[in-house]
Formats: structure tokens, sequence, C-alpha cells
């Protein structure tokens, strides 16, 4: 059991907000009684055991009103904490702590709650939790072990909500609740209602899941089935493809094997070509190389290999000597390279130096020029002209010296007399502050003094002044009294305390009664409410029974045509599901049935499309290979076209022949009648007669000779584009065969083929249709019936409903029996408002009783202090009229005494007034003498410090100087500019030797350039008989591979 120890309270409302105020309450066992008169803090103790425990304001305030007012404090701030120490339900000691803060703004106050603590001890140690870690009204509550809405309506209840048990109804009830905790056990009840209606409806629903899982688990087996069949179907077909690639294979291999020999033969055509190409090619490559050739070697093989070998040696001596003049062309070069380095080195070197020694000059000219003007300005003699010699530099240094020296003394006695000078007269001045400072001091100490006694002077002049008028207010206070007497008297005399005291006892007892009335009445009320409750939910299940059954009549007549129409009947719930069921299932047979053919139709669509795109394409095959004959033939008659062709060729071959033949006969007969000096004709031997008959037919034979090339050349180009005619319609051979084949088998086969597909197609639509139909038909059945499926479960819902709903009135029935209900609630609520009203108007008067009587007693205790007043008033004047002759002669003593001390402050000031004079005129003449001073000595200072620069300057170029000498610049200048003009010579040298290899080196060039071109026509040589060697092994190669294909057979195995 918990229970409380100590409290304590600051800045919370009338308590004060320092740390003294802190009022601490211990708390005793079994009972604490608070005791005290109204605005002593009774209810301020309740309110904050509250707060402290809940968290909760008291009614009516926010919080800023809770906390100490700041305005009466006087303060911006005002800060409020509540502690309280108790030991929780297990005995443990706890103590917890809340803050709040009140802020006084310009036109309102804001408030603000601070972080609260609760500390636990625990084994000698004390744990803290903070508000910001944890809830510290679930805490509190948890450790006190009481709900919230028992220390709110019970323990902490405050006075002005005390009378929530005369509440109405509702609210009296949502008290109870939260007292009671009746709304989690309504809740508690409420869920365990929903989770029995979830899991019921769970349970249908499984039910449903089942009966579909049922019709699925008979699909599958029939699939299965199905599977079977079709395996076995799939086996039969394996075993026939198996036994139809058997009698395949020994085709396949003599295919193959045509193939390869094919395929040997075309390699062994091919080669033959390739030979041809390349003899042709071969040919024209050695005609053109004799053609560049100026002449052919006609020695023999090893002639040529030993003139192309030494020839080689020749010009491998020459270059190698050539190499030789480059390197030591290289050489040279590098050499040059280094000498012109050295070169540039050697003339930045030179360039340096020439730049120290101009520098030099330049110092002693510098240097000269400053001695000249030293000497000028210091009035030395001997130094007008330069250059200056050792001597004339040191005597110069030695008499600039001594005039420093001079200078340096007279500027520090002149320094010397303005310092005594202005201690002179600091001192004087000194003098005159010191009697002034002392004059100054008198003169303030006695105006102090003067005022002093002036204001007491004042103070007692005011004193008389008040006592003149005293004997006259004595006068007047002797009436005021005597009137304040009186009317205190009647006032006494007047009052009637003692019976307004009756009255309000005689009408407290009356306020006693009618609050007996009203308890009573309450209870009458209660006792009328709860059976106004059971009566009113007797009314609400009628009205639900109604409900329910014209809800139940709606459903029937709604779907009672269209169920009967299917069923022929009204069907209950598990009726209507099977029925479902047995549709469910047809309709998935029709569907499967659909399935299957559309598959058929989809492998008959895609059959019909594979023959369409292979007639399409064996057309366009035809098309292509008729174009293709008809551009190489000219005409269809393929077979008469190439006989025709063999023969313009065999012709042409032999026109060919002819030519060639007839070129070197006419070129004989030429040669014999031009050479041999024959008269006569080569072929018939005929005899010319005369010169001219010669010459004329030598001139036809030139002619004809100078013809023959051409037509020569023509006829060969005739006969190769008749060749190659030829060979692509040999190559066209099979093509012809396949143009045969499609257009007497393949073509019609495949028109045929679609032909039957298409009749197949248009069945299968038939049945498709058909079945579509079927579907269409069971279908809007099945969805009817599954929305009357749905409405019939609500019916049999609501008739379950129903039935508890009939059972609950009778239950309510039961309850009503016996009682009597003459009074109503409206009766009764009107004499208790009555009653209510009789009671505010007693305690209205019980209340203007008690102020009658606070107001006499207030009014005889307010005349008695007036006559308190009066008296002491005239008591303090009487007092005061015995002081005023010593007043008056301590005004006489007071003027005395300031007349005197304006004398003398007068005669000081006077005084004063000719040192000011003095004093001034001394500082003027000390700031001359500082000022003079200042002056002679930055004087002496700049005119020293321009000689020492000038002497610095000096020093600087006579240093530069010395160390130009002593580093030996002048020979280390000369000494490089010998070595530049070795380099000079010796680049010059360098260059001649160059010019002389590079004149060697391009004869050499000449000469190798030479050779290269003999060596070029050796070559040319050697790669002509190289080539003529390859020309040979050509043909050779040529002739095997026409001997092989020879062997073949090729015009049988084409034929096969």
């Amino acid at each position: 059991m918990s229970r409380i120890e100590k409290m304590s309270i600051l800045g919370v409302r009338s308590f004060g907000i320092e740390d003294k105020d802190k009022q601490i309450i211990t708390f005793f066992s079994p009972l604490t009684i608070l005791v005290g008169p109204n605005g002593a803090g009774k209810t301020t103790i309740i309110e904050c055991l509250k707060y402290i425990c809940t968290g909760d304001f008291p009614p009516g305030t926010k919080g800023n009103t809770f906390v100490h007012d700041p305005k009466v404090a006087q303060e911006t701030d005002v800060r409020a904490q509540i502690r309280l120490q108790f030991r929780d339900v297990n005995g443990e000691l706890i103590a917890v702590q809340r803050s709040m803060v009140c802020t006084q703004k310009s036109k309102k106050t804001e408030f603000k709650t601070l972080e609260g603590v609760i500390t636990r001890t625990k084994h000698g140690e004390k744990v803290s939790l903070s508000s910001k870690c944890a809830e510290i009204d679930r805490e509190m509550i948890s450790s006190l072990g009481v709900s919230k809405a028992v220390l709110n309506n019970v323990i902490f209840c405050h006075q002005e909500d005390s009378n929530w048990p005369l509440s109405e109804g509702k609210a009296l009830k949502q008290k109870f609740d939260e007292i009671f905790s009746a709304t989690r056990y309504i809740k508690a009840l409420e869920t365990l209602r929903q989770v029995r209606q979830t899991q019921g409806q769970k349970v249908k629903e499984y039910q449903m899941e089942l009966k579909y899982l049922k019709q699925y688990k008979e699909k599958a087996c029939e699939i299965r089935d199905q599977i079977t069949s079709k395996e076995a179907q799939l086996t039969s077909s394996k075993e026939i493809v198996k036994s139809y690639e058997n009698e395949l294979d020994p085709l396949k291999n003599r295919l193959k094997e045509i193939e390869h020999n094919l395929s040997k033969i075309m390699k062994l055509d091919n080669e033959i070509k390739a030979l041809d190409s390349r003899k042709k090619q071969m040919e024209k490559d050695n005609s053109e190389l004799e053609e560049k050739m100026e002449k052919v070697f006609q020695g023999t093989d090893e002639q040529l290999n030993d003139l192309y070998h030494n020839h080689q040696r020749t010009v491998r001596e020459k270059e190698r000597k050539l190499v030789d003049c480059h390197r030591e062309l290289e050489k040279l070069n590098k050499e040059s390279r280094l000498l012109n380095q050295e070169k540039s080195e050697l003339l930045v070197e030179q360039g340096r130096l020439q730049l120290q020694a101009d520098r030099h000059q330049e110092h002693i000219r510098a240097r000269d020029s400053l001695i000249q003007s030293l000497a000028t300005q210091l009035e030395l003699d001997g130094f007008e002209r330069g250059p200056f010699s050792e001597r004339q530099i040191k005597n110069f240094h030695k008499l600039v010296k001594e005039r420093q020296e001079g200078e340096a003394k007279t500027a520090n006695q002149l320094m010397n007399d303005f310092a005594e000078k202005e201690t002179l007269k600091q001192k004087q001045i000194d003098e005159i502050r010191d009697k002034k400072t002392g004059l100054g001091r008198i003169i303030e100490l006695k105006s102090e003094i003067l005022n002093k006694k002036q204001n007491e002077l004042k103070n007692v002049k005011y004193e008389l002044q008040q006592l003149e008028g005293s004997s006259d207010r004595i006068l007047e206070l002797d009436q005021e009294l005597i009137k304040a007497e009186r009317e205190l008297s009647k006032a006494e005399k007047n009052s009637n305390v003692e019976t307004l005291k009756m009255e309000v006892i005689s009408l407290q007892n009356e306020k006693a009664d009618l609050d007996r009335t009203l308890r009573k009445l309450d209870q009458e009320m209660e006792q009328l409410n709860h059976h106004t409750t059971t009566r009113t939910q007797m009314e609400m299940l009628t009205k639900d029974k109604a409900d329910k059954d014209e809800q139940i009549r709606k459903i029937k007549s709604r779907h009672s045509d269209e169920l009967t129409s299917l069923l022929g009947y009204f069907p209950n719930k598990k009726q209507l599901e099977d029925w479902l069921h047995s549709k469910s299932k047809e309709i998935n047979q029709t569907r499967d049935r659909l399935a299957k053919l559309n598959k058929e139709l989809a492998s008959a669509e895609q059959n019909k499309n594979h023959i369409n795109n292979e007639l399409k394409r064996k057309e366009e095959q035809l098309s292509s290979y008729e174009d293709k004959l008809f551009d190489v033939c000219g005409s269809q008659d393929f077979e008469s076209d190439l006989d025709r062709l063999k023969e313009e060729i065999e012709k042409s071959s032999k026109q060919r022949a002819m030519l060639a033949g007839a070129t070197a006969v006419y070129s004989q007969f030429i040669t014999q009648l031009t050479d041999e000096n024959q008269s006569c004709c080569p072929v018939c031997q005929r005899v010319f007669q005369t010169e001219a008959e010669l010459q004329e037919v030598i001139s036809d034979l030139q002619s004809k000779l100078r013809l023959a090339p051409d037509k020569l050349k023509s006829t060969e180009s005739e006969l190769k584009k008749k060749e190659k005619r030829r060979d692509e319609m040999l190559g066209l051979v099979p093509m012809r065969q396949s143009i045969i084949d499609l257009k007497e088998k393949e073509i019609p086969e495949l028109r045929n083929k679609l032909q039957n597909v298409n009749r197949d197609i248009q069945r299968l639509k038939n049945d498709i249709e058909e079945q579509e139909t079927l579907l269409g038909t069971i279908m809007p059945e099945e969805e009817s019936a599954k929305v009357c499926l749905t409405d019939v479960t609500i019916m049999e819902r609501f008739q379950m409903e129903l039935k508890d709903v009939e059972r609950k009135i009778a239950q309510q029935a039961a309850k009503l029996q016996g009682i009597d209900l003459d009074r109503t609630v409206q009766q009764v609520n009107q004499e208790k408002q009555e009653k209510q009203h009789k009671l505010d108007t007693v305690s209205s008067k019980i209340e203007l009783n008690r102020k009658l009587i606070q107001d006499q007693q207030e009014q005889i205790q307010h005349l008695k202090s007036i006559t308190n007043e009066l008296k002491s008033e005239k008591l303090q004047i009487s007092t005061n009229l015995q002081r005023r002759q010593q007043l008056e002669e301590q005004t006489v003593e007071l003027s005395t005494e300031v007349q005197s001390l304006y004398r003398e402050i007068k005669d000081a000031k006077e005084q004063v007034s000719p040192l000011e004079t003095t004093l001034e005129k001394f500082q003027q003449e000390k700031e001359e003498i500082i000022n003079k001073k200042n002056t002679s000595n930055k004087i002496a200072q700049d005119k020293l410090n321009d000689i020492k620069e000038k002497v610095k300057n000096i020093h600087g170029y006579m240093k530069d100087i010395e160390n130009y000498i002593q580093d030996g610049k002048d020979d280390y200048k000369k000494q490089k500019e010998t070595e530049l003009n070795k380099v000079i010579a010796q680049l010059s040298e360098c260059e001649k030797h160059k010019e002389k290899i590079n004149e060697d080196m391009r004869i050499m060039r000449q000469d190798i350039d030479t050779q290269k071109i003999q060596e070029r026509w050796l070559q040319d040589n050697l790669t002509l008989r190289k080539r003529n060697e390859e020309l040979k092994e050509v043909e050779e190669e040529r002739k095997q591979h026409l001997k092989e294909m020879g062997q073949m057979q090729v015009l049988q195995m084409k034929k096969t």
C-alpha cells in the first residue's frame, strides 16, 4: 500500500517565491486534518497534491493562475516548485519534483512547465529519472497503485467538482466507467465478439476454398491422365521417327560422299582458274618488266649472280666509307657544338665582367661626387677636383669626423641651456599653482558649510510656518472628534447583527432539509433511468427485428424469380453452392474443350502460315531462277542457246588461232621480201617484175600486219565473253533442273496441302463457335447465381441475427415484469428542479445576511479608527506648539553664520584671480622655451643625419671599389678575352674540316646512286628469270589438276 509522507510548496498561489517562504507539510498516518480560515491555503495543498501526482491543473486554470502572480511579487519571472516524498506499493522511498515558471510579458503572462524528476532509493543509492526519458504521470500512477480517475475524482477531488455524483446520467456513467475501468472490459468483450465473427467468416471462406480445391484436384487428375496418354503417343511417334532416321542414314552417307567429291572438284576447278589467272598475270608482269629493262642479260645464271655479288660488294665498300665519313662529320659536329657552347659561356662571362667593370667606374665617380658635395657643404679646402687618392680620402674622413664632433658638442650645449630655462619656469609655475589650489580648497570647504547652514535654516523656517496654523487646526479637530463619536454611537444603536445571525441559522436548517429531499429525488431518478434504459433497449430491439424482417423479404423478392428459373425452387445457401459447383465444373470442361480447339486452330493456322510462306518462297525462288536464266540466255530455250553458244566459241577459237598464225607468217614474209632480196612470192613463188610491184606487196602485207593485232585482240575479247557466258550457262544447269522440279512437283503439292489445311481450320472454327455459344449461355447463369449467393448468405446471417434479437427481446421483457412505473422521469425531474430552486433561494438569502453582518461590522470598525486618528493628530499638534520658541532662536543663529561664510568666500575668490593671470603668463613662456628647444634640436639633428648619410654612402662606394680591386676582376677579364679568341680560332678550323668531309660524302653518294641503278638492272634480270621458272611450275600444276578432274567422272556425279 502506498503512503505519502512529506510535501514542500514554493511559489504556488499565495505561497511565497523566496527560499525562506518554502512550506513543508508532513502527513500523519492514518489521518491528517487541514484546519484554517478562508484563504489560508487548504485547497491549494489539495491542488498541489493532485498536480504532483497526476500533472493536472485545478479546474478553470491553465497554469499561469496556479503560479504566484509576477505583478504581486514585482518580478519578471516567478518559479514554482512542488516536491513530494512518498512510499510506493512496494514500500520503497520515492521523491518526485515538478517545476514551473511564469513570465510577465508586456500585456499577458506566459506559463511554461519545466523538467520533472523522479528519484528512487535502491540499495542505498539514489537513481533519478527525468521527464525527458519517461512519462512522470504514468510512473506516478504505477508507483501509487491507483488509477488517474480515482486520484482526480475521489482522493484529490476539487471542492468545485465535489458534487459530480449529482450530475446527469451520461456524465455520471462516464465517471464511474473511468473509476472502475468499465471501458476496458467493454472493449475486451467487443474485441472477443469481433474475433469470433472474424474467425467464423474465415471458416466459411475456407469451406468455400475447400470445395474449389476439390474441383481443382479432380481437374488435375484429368490432366494427369491426358499427360499419360500423350506420353504414350509421343513414345510411338519417337519410334517411327527413329525407323525413318535408320533408313535415312545410308542415303546421308552417300550424299556426304558425293558432296565431298563435288567440293573437291569445285576446289580443283577454282585452283585451275586461279592458276590460269596467275599464269596470265605472270606473263603480263614479265612483259612489263622486259619493257622497263633497257636490255636483257644474255649470259648464264652463274655469270649474272657473280656480277650481282661483285656489284653488291663494291656498293657496300662505298657505303662503309660513307658511314665513316658520316661518323667523322658527327664527331666534328659534336666538337663544334662544344666549342659553340664554350664560346657562348665565354661571351656571357665577358659581358658579366664588362658590366662589373662599368659599375666599378660608376662607383668611383659617385664617391668623388659625394666627397666634393660634402666638402662644399662643410667648407673644406682641397677637395674641389677629382679623382682623389687614398691619402686625400683618409684626410677627408678625418676632417669630417672632427666637424661632426664639433656640431654634436654645440647642439648638446644649446639643449642644456634650454633645459635650465625650462626647469626655472616650471618651478615658478608650481609655486603659483600651489597657492591657487590652497585658495580653491578653502572656497570649496566654506561653500559646503554654507550650503549645509542654508538647508538647516530653510527646514527651521518651514517648521515655523507649519506651526503658525496649528492653533486653528486644534479647534477643527475638536469639532471633527465630537462628530465622529456621535456617528459611532448611532451606528452601534442601529446595528442588528444578532438578529441576522439567528436568521442565518434557521436558513441553514432549511437548506439541510432541502438537501436531503434532493438526494432522495436523485435516487428515485436513478432507478427510473435504469428502467428507462431497459425499455429503450427493448424498443430498439423491436425496431431492429422489423428491419431484419424487411431485409429478408427484400432479398427474397429480389432473387425469387431468377433462382426459381435457374433451379426450379428458392434454395438455401448449401443447395445454391452445390448447384454453383456443378455449373463451375461444366464451365471448366467447356473451357478445356475450347482451349483444346483453340490450340488445334493455332497449330493449323501456324501450319497454314508455314505452307503459305513455303509456297511463296518456292514461287519467288522459281521466279528468281527464271529471271536469272532469262538474263543469261535471253530466252527460255536453254538447251538450244547452250549448243549455239558452244558452236560460236569453237568458231572464235579457230579465228583467234588463224589470226595469231597470220601475224607470224606476215612478219616472216615481210622479212624474206626485205632482207633476203628475194623477188618472188614466198607462198606461190611468183616472181615480181618490177620493184614497185614488190613494194606494193610488202606494203599490203605490212598494212595487214598492222591490223592483225587489233583483230586478234577484239577476237580474244569476244571469245572471253562467250566463254564466260558458257560457264555461267553451265553453272545454271542445276538451276534449270530445280525449275522443272518446282513447276511439276513441289508447288502443286504445297497447294494441295494448303487446301486441306483450310478445310481443317474452317471445321475447327465452327466447333469453337459452338463451344463459345455454350459457354456464353452457362457463364451468365453462374454469375447471376454468384450474385444471388452473396445475398442468400446475407439473408441467412440476417435470419440468425433475427433469432438472437428475439431472444434479447424476451430477456428485456422478463426484466420489466412486476415493476410499477406510475411516476415518470419528467415528473421526478420537475420536482427536483423546484426543490433545487428553493435551495438556491435559501442559499442566496444566507449569503445576503452574511454580507449585511459583515458590512455593519466594517462600518463600526471604520468609525472607531477615524476617532482614534483624530485624537492622535490633536496630541501631535499640542507637542509641536511647545517647540516653536526653540525654532525661532535657532533661525537667528543660522542667519548670522550664513552671512559670515559669504564674506570669507568672496575674499578668497578675489585672491585667486591675479594668481590665475600670473600662472597663464608663466605657462606661455615655458611653451615658447620648449618650442625653441625642439626647433634647434631638429635643425642640429637634421644636419648631423645628412652628414652621416653622405659619409655612409661614401663608405659603401669605397667598400665596393676595394672588393672589386681585391677580387682581381681586371686580370680575370683579360684572361677570359684570351680564352674567347682561342675558341673562335678552333671553331673556324673545325668548320673548314666539315666542309671538306661534306664534299667527299657528296661525291660518294653520287657514285652509290649510279651503282644502285646498275644493281636495280641486275635485280630485274634475276626477277625475270625467277618468274619464268615459276611460270613453268604453274603450267605443270595446271596440267596435273586437269588430269585429276578427268579421273573423277564429273558428268556422272552431276547426273547422280
